[in-house]
Protein backbone atom coordinates (compact mmCIF):
# COMPACT_ATOMS: atom_id res chain seq x y z
CA UNK A 1 0.00 0.00 0.00
CA UNK A 2 1.43 3.36 -1.05
CA UNK A 3 0.73 6.72 0.55
CA UNK A 4 -0.36 9.27 -2.04
CA UNK A 5 1.76 12.43 -2.05
CA UNK A 6 4.21 11.23 0.61
CA UNK A 7 7.58 12.98 0.41
CA UNK A 8 10.49 10.56 0.10
CA UNK A 9 13.88 12.15 0.87
CA UNK A 10 16.32 12.20 -2.02
CA UNK A 11 19.38 12.22 0.23
CA UNK A 12 21.61 9.42 -0.96
CA UNK A 13 21.05 7.18 2.05
CA UNK A 14 22.04 3.52 2.10
CA UNK A 15 19.47 1.26 0.33
CA UNK A 16 18.55 -0.32 3.66
CA UNK A 17 17.40 3.04 5.05
CA UNK A 18 13.73 3.83 4.56
CA UNK A 19 12.36 7.34 5.09
CA UNK A 20 9.32 9.44 4.29
CA UNK A 21 7.23 12.41 5.35
CA UNK A 22 3.47 12.15 5.16
CA UNK A 23 1.25 14.95 3.89
CA UNK A 24 -2.44 15.41 4.59
CA UNK A 25 -3.45 13.12 1.69
CA UNK A 26 -4.41 9.48 1.83
CA UNK A 27 -6.32 9.01 5.07
CA UNK A 28 -9.84 8.59 6.43
CA UNK A 29 -10.25 11.64 8.70
CA UNK A 30 -12.89 14.25 7.88
CA UNK A 31 -12.50 18.05 7.88
CA UNK A 32 -10.76 19.88 9.44
CA UNK A 33 -8.39 16.92 9.96
CA UNK A 34 -8.71 15.65 6.40
CA UNK A 35 -7.41 13.28 5.67
CA UNK A 36 -4.23 11.55 6.91
CA UNK A 37 -4.18 12.96 10.43
CA UNK A 38 -1.81 11.03 12.70
CA UNK A 39 -2.18 13.07 15.91
CA UNK A 40 -4.12 11.46 18.75
CA UNK A 41 -4.43 14.73 20.67
CA UNK A 42 -5.70 16.82 17.76
CA UNK A 43 -9.41 16.49 18.50
CA UNK A 44 -10.00 14.02 15.69
CA UNK A 45 -11.84 10.74 16.23
CA UNK A 46 -9.38 8.25 17.71
CA UNK A 47 -10.69 5.52 15.39
CA UNK A 48 -9.73 7.62 12.36
CA UNK A 49 -6.27 8.40 13.74
CA UNK A 50 -5.57 4.74 14.44
CA UNK A 51 -6.76 3.77 10.95
CA UNK A 52 -4.46 6.40 9.48
CA UNK A 53 -1.51 5.12 11.50
CA UNK A 54 -2.23 1.60 10.25
CA UNK A 55 -2.03 2.92 6.68
CA UNK A 56 1.38 4.45 7.38
CA UNK A 57 2.62 1.20 8.91
CA UNK A 58 1.36 -0.80 5.94
CA UNK A 59 3.06 1.58 3.50
CA UNK A 60 6.43 1.39 5.24
CA UNK A 61 6.50 -2.16 6.55
CA UNK A 62 7.93 -0.84 9.81
CA UNK A 63 6.70 -0.53 13.39
CA UNK A 64 6.31 3.17 14.08
CA UNK A 65 7.02 4.46 17.57
CA UNK A 66 5.31 7.82 18.13
CA UNK A 67 6.77 10.09 20.79
CA UNK A 68 5.13 12.22 23.47
CA UNK A 69 6.63 15.45 22.20
CA UNK A 70 7.25 18.27 24.69
CA UNK A 71 9.46 20.78 22.79
CA UNK A 72 12.57 19.67 24.64
CA UNK A 73 15.89 18.06 23.79
CA UNK A 74 15.54 14.56 25.22
CA UNK A 75 16.43 11.65 22.92
CA UNK A 76 15.22 8.08 23.41
CA UNK A 77 16.87 4.91 22.11
CA UNK A 78 14.19 2.79 20.46
CA UNK A 79 14.47 -0.98 20.75
CA UNK A 80 12.07 -3.88 20.34
CA UNK A 81 11.20 -3.50 24.04
CA UNK A 82 9.75 0.00 23.56
CA UNK A 83 5.97 0.13 23.26
CA UNK A 84 3.93 2.35 20.93
CA UNK A 85 4.81 5.51 22.89
CA UNK A 86 7.64 5.91 25.43
CA UNK A 87 6.44 6.91 28.88
CA UNK A 88 8.66 9.98 29.14
CA UNK A 89 8.29 13.13 27.08
CA UNK A 90 10.92 13.30 24.34
CA UNK A 91 11.40 15.01 21.01
CA UNK A 92 13.90 12.77 19.26
CA UNK A 93 14.63 9.09 18.84
CA UNK A 94 17.28 6.87 17.35
CA UNK A 95 17.60 3.18 16.67
CA UNK A 96 20.03 0.62 15.38
CA UNK A 97 17.44 -2.16 15.17
CA UNK A 98 15.83 -3.03 11.82
CA UNK A 99 12.08 -2.68 11.46
CA UNK A 100 11.56 0.10 14.02
CA UNK A 101 10.66 3.53 12.65
CA UNK A 102 11.76 6.63 14.51
CA UNK A 103 8.71 8.83 13.98
CA UNK A 104 8.10 12.49 14.83
CA UNK A 105 4.93 14.46 14.20
CA UNK A 106 4.68 18.05 13.03
CA UNK A 107 2.33 20.71 11.76
CA UNK A 108 4.69 23.74 11.47
CA UNK A 109 7.62 22.57 13.60
CA UNK A 110 10.59 21.18 11.71
CA UNK A 111 11.11 17.40 11.45
CA UNK A 112 14.70 16.32 10.85
CA UNK A 113 15.82 12.82 9.87
CA UNK A 114 19.32 11.37 10.27
CA UNK A 115 21.05 8.38 8.69
CA UNK A 116 24.47 7.00 9.54
CA UNK A 117 26.76 5.30 7.02
CA UNK A 118 25.89 1.75 5.94
CA UNK A 119 22.54 1.94 7.73
CA UNK A 120 24.17 1.36 11.11
CA UNK A 121 21.77 3.76 12.86
CA UNK A 122 19.03 6.28 12.09
CA UNK A 123 17.24 9.01 14.02
CA UNK A 124 14.46 11.56 13.91
CA UNK A 125 13.99 14.86 15.75
CA UNK A 126 11.07 17.26 16.23
CA UNK A 127 12.41 20.81 16.23
CA UNK A 128 10.19 23.74 16.99
CA UNK A 129 12.10 26.88 17.92
CA UNK A 130 12.24 25.91 21.59
CA UNK A 131 13.62 22.46 20.95
CA UNK A 132 15.99 23.77 18.32
CA UNK A 133 17.39 26.39 20.70
CA UNK A 134 17.66 23.76 23.45
CA UNK A 135 19.83 21.56 21.23
CA UNK A 136 17.53 18.72 20.17
CA UNK A 137 19.25 18.35 16.80
CA UNK A 138 22.69 18.16 18.33
CA UNK A 139 21.51 15.64 20.92
CA UNK A 140 19.90 13.42 18.28
CA UNK A 141 22.86 13.63 15.91
CA UNK A 142 25.30 12.74 18.69
CA UNK A 143 23.15 9.78 19.72
CA UNK A 144 23.06 8.45 16.16
CA UNK A 145 26.83 8.93 15.86
CA UNK A 146 27.46 7.12 19.14
CA UNK A 147 25.23 4.24 18.09
CA UNK A 148 26.89 3.94 14.69
CA UNK A 149 30.46 4.72 15.81
CA UNK A 150 30.76 7.50 13.25
CA UNK A 151 31.44 11.23 13.12
CA UNK A 152 28.88 14.01 12.43
CA UNK A 153 30.54 14.71 9.06
CA UNK A 154 29.51 11.18 8.01
CA UNK A 155 25.83 11.71 8.78
CA UNK A 156 23.06 12.51 6.34
CA UNK A 157 20.43 14.98 7.57
CA UNK A 158 17.12 15.75 5.87
CA UNK A 159 14.85 18.66 6.78
CA UNK A 160 11.13 18.22 6.21
CA UNK A 161 8.33 20.75 5.68
CA UNK A 162 7.93 23.46 8.32
CA UNK A 163 6.63 27.00 8.71
CA UNK A 164 8.51 29.13 6.19
CA UNK A 165 10.59 32.25 6.63
CA UNK A 166 8.01 34.42 4.83
CA UNK A 167 5.33 33.78 7.44
CA UNK A 168 7.01 32.73 10.70
CA UNK A 169 6.42 35.85 12.78
CA UNK A 170 8.23 35.86 16.13
CA UNK A 171 8.98 38.19 19.00
CA UNK A 172 12.18 39.21 20.76
CA UNK A 173 12.03 36.13 22.99
CA UNK A 174 12.80 33.89 20.05
CA UNK A 175 15.77 36.00 19.00
CA UNK A 176 17.06 35.87 22.57
CA UNK A 177 16.85 32.08 22.55
CA UNK A 178 19.31 32.06 19.66
CA UNK A 179 21.58 34.74 21.16
CA UNK A 180 20.49 37.36 18.62
CA UNK A 181 19.91 40.99 19.54
CA UNK A 182 16.41 42.36 18.75
CA UNK A 183 17.75 44.70 16.07
CA UNK A 184 15.59 46.61 13.60
CA UNK A 185 18.14 45.66 10.98
CA UNK A 186 17.72 42.37 9.16
CA UNK A 187 19.94 39.55 10.42
CA UNK A 188 20.86 36.34 8.56
CA UNK A 189 18.00 34.28 10.04
CA UNK A 190 15.72 37.05 11.35
CA UNK A 191 14.20 39.81 9.19
CA UNK A 192 12.67 42.78 10.97
CA UNK A 193 8.98 43.16 10.07
CA UNK A 194 6.83 45.13 12.57
CA UNK A 195 3.22 44.05 12.77
CA UNK A 196 0.19 46.10 11.76
CA UNK A 197 0.24 47.94 15.12
CA UNK A 198 3.90 48.85 14.71
CA UNK A 199 5.09 46.44 17.38
CA UNK A 200 8.52 44.92 16.75
CA UNK A 201 8.35 41.53 15.11
CA UNK A 202 10.70 39.42 13.04
CA UNK A 203 10.32 36.73 10.39
CA UNK A 204 12.39 33.72 11.41
CA UNK A 205 14.01 31.15 9.14
CA UNK A 206 13.48 27.94 11.12
CA UNK A 207 15.03 25.66 8.51
CA UNK A 208 18.00 28.02 8.16
CA UNK A 209 18.56 28.05 11.90
CA UNK A 210 18.54 24.25 11.86
CA UNK A 211 21.09 24.18 9.05
CA UNK A 212 23.31 26.51 11.06
CA UNK A 213 23.15 24.28 14.14
CA UNK A 214 23.88 21.14 12.15
CA UNK A 215 26.74 22.74 10.26
CA UNK A 216 28.31 23.97 13.51
CA UNK A 217 28.19 20.39 14.79
CA UNK A 218 30.04 19.16 11.71
CA UNK A 219 27.17 17.72 9.67
CA UNK A 220 28.01 18.46 6.06
CA UNK A 221 25.35 16.69 3.99
CA UNK A 222 22.08 18.47 4.70
CA UNK A 223 19.12 18.42 2.30
CA UNK A 224 15.43 19.33 2.23
CA UNK A 225 13.84 22.24 4.09
CA UNK A 226 12.20 23.77 1.02
CA UNK A 227 8.48 23.41 1.85
CA UNK A 228 6.24 25.81 3.81
CA UNK A 229 3.44 24.19 5.77
CA UNK A 230 1.51 27.44 6.21
CA UNK A 231 1.46 28.52 2.58
CA UNK A 232 0.49 25.17 1.06
CA UNK A 233 -2.95 24.54 2.55
CA UNK A 234 -3.88 21.73 0.17
CA UNK A 235 -0.84 19.64 1.04
CA UNK A 236 0.13 20.33 4.66
CA UNK A 237 -1.44 20.68 8.09
CA UNK A 238 -0.50 23.93 9.84
CA UNK A 239 -1.12 24.65 13.52
CA UNK A 240 -0.54 28.38 13.13
CA UNK A 241 -2.55 28.85 9.95
CA UNK A 242 -5.54 26.91 11.27
CA UNK A 243 -5.43 28.25 14.84
CA UNK A 244 -4.68 24.84 16.31
CA UNK A 245 -7.63 23.01 14.77
CA UNK A 246 -5.71 20.76 12.41
CA UNK A 247 -4.05 17.40 11.99
CA UNK A 248 -0.49 16.18 12.33
CA UNK A 249 1.90 14.80 9.74
CA UNK A 250 4.76 12.44 10.47
CA UNK A 251 8.36 12.11 9.36
CA UNK A 252 9.87 8.67 9.83
CA UNK A 253 13.13 6.87 9.23
CA UNK A 254 13.94 3.19 9.73
CA UNK A 255 16.39 0.43 8.90
CA UNK A 256 14.73 -2.07 6.61
CA UNK A 257 14.41 -5.56 8.02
Amino acid sequence: MALPDAIVPDWGAHPRVGALMTTRAGGVSVAPWDSLNLGKGSGDAIEAVLANRERVAAATGARHVYLRQVHGDRVVHLTSRIADTPDEGCDAAWTDEPGIACTVMAADCLPVLFAAPRARAVGAAHAGWRGLAAGVLEQCARAVCAGAACEPRELLAWLGPCIGSEVFEVGADVLAAFDCAPSTRDQPRFRYRPNADGQPRWRADLAGLARDRLSALGVQRISGGVWCTVQDRSRFFSHRRDAGLTGRMAAAVWIKA
